[in-house]
């Protein structure tokens, strides 16, 4: 009778003893893939379904089924067994993290340009924040509000805009970098833009060509591949 009560026993709680590899596996790929995340990070993969039965594994591969995956919140991560069976499941993954982001101290206006004192520090799980939220006070000091903001309200990058350092018929200072060579020129802006942005240049030759801006005002040009 003892043996087999035993016997029952373990047949009762296969399921449970051949799930904990299982979504041990996926854990740790999840939060191997989370380890740059600044924030508090808690992760716990499953329940399986109870009338899985999953051979034996000695070596998983986990995986995400869509490399687009954004790892907050519920998710989905794929496993495989490579060895010695051969099997692959989707086992479900609730992730939190708790996180410091940006928002408005005050209310902010459209075209205002961000400080230091327009910004609160808050915490939060960043499975309710926009995707876009800012969580550094450099990513948004010195940039420029597309729209209104109310106080508490997150910051988001893609409603802030870099100051423009180029306005159209301003006189710059042209940069031409190549493969071991340096030269320069002047010349007017035919358009305006921030840094990082496509500027038309007209030089005192007459030809107009094109550069990205530079944080110092000049326009680097690369030449033609």
């Amino acid at each position: 009778m003892r043996w087999f009560c035993l016997l029952f026993s373990l047949l009762f709680y296969a399921p449970t003893l051949f799930a904990d590899p299982v979504l041990e596996a996926v854990e740790n790929f999840v939060r191997q893939e989370l380890r740059d995340q600044p924030g508090r990070v808690s992760v716990t993969a499953g329940p399986l379904d109870s009338r899985l039965r999953l051979p034996a594994c000695t070596s998983y591969q986990a995986y995400l089924p869509n490399p687009s995956t954004r790892l907050v919140g519920n998710a989905s991560v794929g496993l495989r067994c490579l060895s010695p069976s051969r099997w692959s499941i989707f086992v479900p993954v609730k992730i939190a993290i708790e996180t410091r982001y940006l928002a408005a101290a005050t209310p902010l206006a459209a075209g205002q340009i961000v400080q230091a004192g327009d910004l609160a520090v808050l915490s939060g799980q960043l499975g309710n924040l926009p995707t876009s939220v800012l969580t550094d006070p450099a990513q948004a000091i010195g940039k420029t509000l597309k729209i209104s903001l109310a106080a508490g309200q997150p910051l988001r990058s893609d409603v802030l805009t870099s100051p423009l350092l180029i306005q159209t018929g301003q006189t710059v200072l042209l940069v031409f970098r190549g493969a071991g060579f340096t030269a320069t020129n002047e010349g007017r802006a035919l358009n305006r833009a921030a840094e990082g942005q496509m500027v038309q240049v007209r030089t005192l030759s007459g030809t107009v060509v094109s550069g990205i801006a530079q944080a110092n005002g000049t326009i680097l040009v690369s030449p033609s591949p």
